[in-house]
């Protein structure tokens, strides 16, 4: 069975964006949560040993954070990959899981994480030139990680791919990806802000000196991150991953290929590769 595929207006593609996403909550806040929760418990982990309770740059303190950054991004890798994988499943009309969805990236996860490196760096050096280049970069490479996925192509092929479908149509994308940080940013702050007020409330009531944060803090921080990131992260992945199909439905035709290989498959030919590789 498969999804009508049709070319979507910005105010479809966003509805369709949370139609998936209520539709397959379990799945889509499941994927997200697996890899975070390793990240979560990894830095509860230095909470407890007490690599983080001072502002000192020591030696370990060092250490652990850029082991927080490693496995950070390796989630980020993961959770994003796997995200991709159940959006194309869904949207094309297929049942899929949470297995089913990491088996998707199995063995790809460092792949995708390099790939995520190489895209941060090129535009992190655009925003270092004035911003603008850094959000004209940030929008050509926006479905970078949908094209790695899906079609299996590495860094300079998956930009390069990337760059070819948003041509036209990115002004689409910069209001999707603004409307969904803003959101994300939203529900940080719906969390934080408790947490910053009472941390000023002790500060001026002299409990905690300045250089030390209170335990129970360490330990809300990336709690509260970490449950921003089950509710609201996988709403931009998954919108732009219904943006690669639009801009492929729009410029290559792929609903008719699809529709073809359909009709191929079913009066049992050999039926064309209607689908990205992943499924």
């Amino acid at each position: 069975m498969t999804t009508s595929l049709r070319p979507m207006s910005l105010g479809e593609l966003l509805d369709r964006s949370f139609f998936l996403y209520r539709k397959h909550f379990a799945l889509f806040v499941g994927i997200i949560a697996l890899p975070y929760l390793l990240l979560l418990a990894f830095q509860l982990i230095g909470v407890a040993i007490g690599s983080g309770t001072t502002a000192k740059f020591t030696a370990i303190g060092l250490i652990w954070f850029f082991a927080t950054m490693v496995l950070a991004l390796g989630a980020a890798a993961a959770a994003q990959g796997a995200t991709v994988v159940a959006v194309s499943k869904v949207h094309l009309g297929t049942d899929t899981s949470i297995s089913e969805s990491f088996a998707g990236i199995k063995g790809r996860v460092l792949y995708l994480a390099l790939i995520m490196i190489g895209v941060g760096i090129g535009v992190g050096i655009g925003f270092v030139l004035l911003i603008v280049p850094g959000i004209i970069l940030a929008l050509m490479w926006a479905l970078t990680i949908p094209v790695a996925v899906l079609e299996d192509k590495g860094l300079r092929d998956a930009t390069s791919r990337s760059a070819e479908l948003t041509k036209g149509n990115r002004g689409r994308i910069f209001v999707i990806g603004f409307l969904f940080i803003v959101l994300m940013y939203i529900v940080i702050m719906l969390w934080e802000i408790p947490i910053f007020a009472a941390l000023g409330i002790f500060a001026r009531s002299g409990q905690h000196p300045m250089t030390v944060l209170p335990v129970w803090t360490q330990i809300a921080m990336p709690v509260c991150t970490f449950l921003s990131q089950c509710l609201v992260g996988p709403l931009m992945t998954i919108a732009l991953s219904l943006v690669y199909y639009d801009q492929r439905v729009r410029k290559e035709a792929f609903d008719l290929q699809l529709m073809m290989s359909i009709l191929d498959s079913a009066q049992g030919g050999t039926p064309a590769p209607a689908a990205p590789s992943t499924l």
